[in-house]
């Protein structure tokens, strides 16, 4: 047993000293995995059980304010790291098909490693999402497609920042960085304007942009397979590549069920529009064959009624 834990604690220290990236060890939670593991655990059980428990007899709370500052300051953030993506890819020569991870000190592999500390940190900051649904009552908008890309994306947000910060992985944050700052700005103007976020023309297609980001950054991982001389790991493949998979999968069954329902899923209005409408055309037939009856037999008609 003894033997075991030593080993055990031979490969973390392996893991997570040896092979992390000393530039970013010891930043705000980059160090052991202790911390991300607690706050996700925190996370979850507020946002599954404890949240919507404290709630259940409480009035949801009005954040109108408070949701009205941190959208802009979200659409802010994410512009910053499109910024900087963009400055490493136009300005200091990174190449979109294949990057490796520049572990040195210099200005630009400090600037990338700093921006991925930062999108780290913007990804822990998006927890807030769900804690305002908690406290606002929205339980139908903590799916699990919600929970699980956010989950999700403080593990490869942490991961990324403690072992590869640069390189290939720059690409991940300007695309999603992108269709974020979209996504708060719809946020933002759904509480300012809400006649206008209610008849949005645009909901569907921000929905398209999350789907083509993940393809565009399936891709962009996959192409490094067929590079050779590609000095960025390969093994990152094995996990961005099920990962953006599966959410593309899953944010497709959304769109398929919110924009294109079943014709045998109608809507309840429509069943009930469609069934007002079927009493009424029947009621009209039956007055039109009433009135037929009486206008070729009227004798029969008056005796209908006196028998009557």
């Amino acid at each position: 047993m003894a033997l075991l834990l030593r080993r055990a604690h031979e490969l973390y220290r392996h893991v997570f000293d040896e092979l992390s990236d000393p530039r970013t060890s010891e930043w705000f939670m980059v160090g052991g995995p202790a911390n991300v593991a607690l706050l996700l655990t925190a996370y979850l059980y507020f946002v599954l059980s404890l949240g919507p428990r404290l709630m259940e007899h409480r009035k949801p709370f009005n954040l109108d304010k408070i949701m009205i500052v941190y959208n802009a300051l979200q659409v802010v953030a994410s512009l910053h790291v499109v910024r900087e993506a963009l400055i490493l890819y136009f300005y200091d020569g990174y190449s979109l098909l294949c990057q490796p991870v520049d572990h040195g000190t210099s200005e630009s592999a400090m600037r990338a490693a700093a921006g991925f500390w930062f999108y780290y940190m913007l990804k822990i900051v998006d927890l807030l999402d769900t804690v305002f649904f908690v406290l606002r009552k929205k339980s139908r908008q903590i799916s699990f497609l919600h929970v699980y890309h956010h989950t999700g994306m403080i593990l490869i947000g942490y991961n990324s920042t403690k072992f590869l910060p640069g390189g290939h992985g720059v690409f991940v944050g300007l695309a999603n960085s992108i269709v974020h700052a979209f996504l708060y700005s719809h946020y933002l103007i759904s509480i300012l304007y809400p006649k206008y976020a209610r008849n949005g023309w645009y909901k569907k297609h921000l929905t398209q942009m999350q789907m083509v980001q993940f393809a565009m950054i399936v891709v962009h991982y996959t192409q490094i397979l067929f590079m050779p001389g590609c000095a960025y790991p390969k093994f990152t493949i094995a996990v961005i590549v099920p990962q953006n998979l599966f959410l593309g999968l899953l944010f497709y069954d959304f769109y398929r069920r919110t924009y294109f329902p079943k014709d045998a899923k109608k809507r309840p209005e429509t069943a009930v529009t469609e069934k007002t409408d079927s009493r009424a055309a029947s009621a009209e037939v039956a007055a039109a064959l009433s009135s037929a009856k009486e206008a070729v037999s009227p004798d029969a008609s008056q005796a209908d009624r006196r028998a009557g």
